[in-house]
């Protein structure tokens, strides 16, 4: 999906300067307890399903949208695991920007995943104890948390 429109009007005032957003994250589990991650098209690394949430836009319902927009899948939301802030991201343009992270715990409810956008290059179910070697960090902290029984783990001390 290309850039949002309002990050594009906001990136023709201040350029390529560091921008402050909010984006939500999922991590998908079907019925057989796999997780549905999305190899990135702009690093190839594989990650959880994430994007940018719209102005006015509701966190569950982007995740759903995210989900869908980028894997073709129908899914559901179990719960809130983190909120997390990210380290600052610089694109391959040179645009900066730093998340606030809302990460959900996500239920696959019908649909074969694909890579249904151009942000990624591939779309697969893994068990949680044989995740790829070039997880993003930032998955391996949103799927952690997710999988954690304690609400402990949904914050940095």
């Amino acid at each position: 999906m290309p850039i949002p429109g309002f990050i594009t009007e906001l990136r023709s005032h201040v350029g390529h300067m560091p921008l402050w957003l909010s984006g939500v994250s999922g991590v998908v589990r079907d019925d057989h307890g796999r997780i549905l991650l999305t190899q990135r098209a702009d690093t190839g690394e594989w990650a959880v399903v994430s994007g940018v949430l719209e102005p006015g836009e509701e966190p569950a319902r982007a995740i759903i949208r995210e989900i869908a927009e980028e894997t073709a899948v129908d899914a559901e939301v179990v719960r809130l695991t983190s909120i997390d802030v990210t380290p600052m991201v610089t694109y391959p343009n040179g645009d900066q920007t730093q998340y606030l992270d809302v990460c959900f715990l996500v239920r696959h409810l019908a649909g074969t995943p694909r890579a249904a956008d151009d942000e990624n290059t591939d779309v697969a179910w893994f068990a949680p104890d044989s995740l790829p070697a070039n997880l993003s960090e930032t998955s391996k902290l949103r799927i952690e948390k997710a999988l954690a029984d304690t609400a402990e783990t949904w914050f940095r001390r």
